[in-house]
């Protein structure tokens, strides 16, 4: 074999370790899913989506409004769009419901009983909606640490 085509065999060699290292190309993309966050002021929507997204708790504030969290895990991210629980805000839900693809609803478990009546009416305008009432929800009964926090028991016979 010829030094021309010992010296073609190696560059061919290093092109394919270059292309093997260097030039996969970026990684394949992760799925997007586009979530609406929604509870009533309080309830620790701000808190789930901070902890979800490894940020410090003591920077967590009440949304005024409406914030967009994108939630990494490791095989899809979820846009997540919270929307503020007060009652001036939740009055607008219904103009951020377009495109989602799944429900959030966040309850504080520990809250009064007019409170959680609210939140119950709340809830079930959203589960009757017509850009929701197709989609998942998840209910996340939170503050279960809280000594006035009911039971799963308590909650199904309200």
């Amino acid at each position: 074999m010829s030094d021309l085509r010992i010296t073609e065999a190696f560059l061919y060699m290093d092109y394919l370790c270059f292309r093997a290292l260097c030039c996969k190309g970026p990684p394949p993309a992760r799925p997007e899913y586009d979530l609406v966050c929604i509870g009533l002021t309080g309830s620790g929507k701000t808190s789930l989506l901070s902890k979800l997204c490894s940020e410090s708790p003591e920077e967590v504030v009440s949304t005024t409004g409406f914030s967009i969290k994108a939630v990494p895990f490791q095989n899809a991210i979820l846009n997540v769009k919270e929307l503020g629980g007060a009652d001036n805000i939740r009055k607008y839900w219904s103009r951020y419901y377009q495109g989602s693809q799944g429900v959030i609803f966040v309850l504080d478990s520990a809250s009064s009983e007019d409170d959680l009546e609210t939140a119950r009416n709340e809830l079930h305008s959203a589960l009757q909606h017509p850009q929701l009432c197709t989609l998942p929800f998840l209910i996340l009964a939170n503050h279960q640490d809280k000594p006035a926090a009911r039971s799963v028991q308590e909650k199904i016979q309200d």
